[in-house]
């Protein structure tokens, strides 16, 4: 692991194929490539990040810390800002203050809601079907 070397952006940004994958994550520089077939989300998403700071995608997901660890035996070195780089999202502020992106908790009750319609629906679309039966036995 060789967390004592410094990359800036411009050399991220660099790596950003399937098989040279770097990521920023909390200014830290993670090496995806050997684990890009075994993520579970797939390859995908971590292409679409690839090069850049993905900190708001990973925090976004809500990783074990299983996952965590994973990303440990990734490190490979530390992110070098300079003038005029991308400065990273405070998470914490944001979320305290109701600005930004809400927690991936907050979505859950949606999904939920969305359940009970379509089982309610299905319910009144069975009791409708029963009861047009019954009227065409009459």
């Amino acid at each position: 692991m060789a967390d004592g070397k410094e990359f800036t952006y411009e050399e991220v940004s660099g790596h950003s194929s399937k098989k040279d994958l770097y990521l920023v994550i909390h200014d830290k520089i993670y090496n995806a490539s050997s684990f890009i077939d075994e993520h579970p989300g797939g390859e995908e998403v971590l292409l679409d990040v690839g090069g850049q700071d993905a900190t708001e995608a990973f925090e976004d997901v809500g990783h074990s810390d299983e996952a965590r660890e994973i990303l440990t035996g990734l490190l490979v070195g530390k992110l070098k800002r300079k003038p005029g780089d991308p400065q990273p999202r405070d998470l914490d502020s944001q979320l305290k203050s109701g600005s930004g992106s809400k927690p991936a908790t907050d979505g859950a009750g949606m999904g939920v809601m969305l359940y009970v319609v379509v089982l309610v629906g299905a319910a009144l679309a069975f009791g409708a079907y029963k009861y047009m039966e019954t009227q065409k036995d009459k």
